[in-house]
């Protein structure tokens, strides 16, 4: 477990300034993200067709897949419905021998102004991009993740959100999302390789029923089963952003 220093709380405030505050998109006609039909016959029985699983994630372009490191056998997409809405889904992909295999679409929350490709602290809106996903903690005991896990009174989160929801228990669970922070440290650690000028405190967390400041959040169910699922060996990574930009 990473202990983290006795200003915890003072931290995790200052998220709620700078960072949390809180469809599946179509595969491309064509390339290696497309879906193959191979046919299967016995000889007792008929060919009948097979859909195998995409060699590339649905929905992503090649820009957006050139940024997926190739080591990485666990992406968590989220596609937003628009570059200035607050709505997504999340879809967790494994990559098996046959091909990408997805999990359930998850419904969820980004920024309360969309996207950014240039986040800035306090733009109100979720950073696009492709980051790893190392570190998590929360409010509450670890529910069995493989990534280390940091709980304390640091992940308090007192307040309201944009829509006069109550965000308690929005940080029971997170998993830091690696967007200008130090990968292998506690989600409330303020170190900001890129200046605290682009923001930081960019997580996935439990959805409060609103937009956030900078993060995605989805139900609590949700954010256990992604917990659980999860794993550093797999070189897990998040690849976020409005449906459009994914798709370039």
């Amino acid at each position: 477990m990473i202990t983290h220093r006795p200003r915890a709380a003072l931290l995790a405030a200052s998220l709620l300034l700078t960072g949390c505050g809180g469809g599946a998109v179509a595969a491309p006609d064509d390339g290696p993200s497309a879906t193959a039909t191979v046919t299967e016959a016995t000889p007792s029985t008929p060919a009948v067709a097979v859909e195998a699983a995409p060699q590339r994630i649905p929905g992503l372009g090649t820009r957006t897949w050139a940024a997926v490191p190739d080591d990485a056998d666990q992406v968590v997409v989220v596609s937003g419905r628009g570059p200035d809405s607050p709505v997504a889904t999340v879809v967790l992909y494994r990559r098996t021998g046959a091909g990408w295999r997805a999990g359930e679409s998850r419904p969820a929350h980004n920024a309360l102004r969309g996207w950014s490709d240039h986040h800035m602290g306090g733009d109100l809106r979720s950073p696009i991009g492709v980051y790893g996903l190392t570190d998590a903690g929360g409010l509450l005991r670890d529910p069995g993740t493989k990534l280390p896990y940091d709980r304390g009174s640091g992940f308090h989160s007192p307040g309201t959100g944009f829509e006069g929801e109550p965000l308690e228990g929005a940080f029971d669970y997170v998993i830091a999302i690696n967007y200008n922070r130090r990968p292998g440290t506690s989600p409330l650690d303020w170190t900001r390789p890129l200046g605290a000028g682009r923001g930081g405190g960019i997580w996935l967390h439990v959805d409060h029923g609103g937009p956030t400041h900078g993060c995605v959040s989805i139900a609590e169910q949700h954010m256990k089963e992604l917990l659980l699922a999860l794993d550093p060996a797999l070189h897990p990574v998040v690849v976020m952003g409005d449906h459009a930009s994914l798709a370039r």
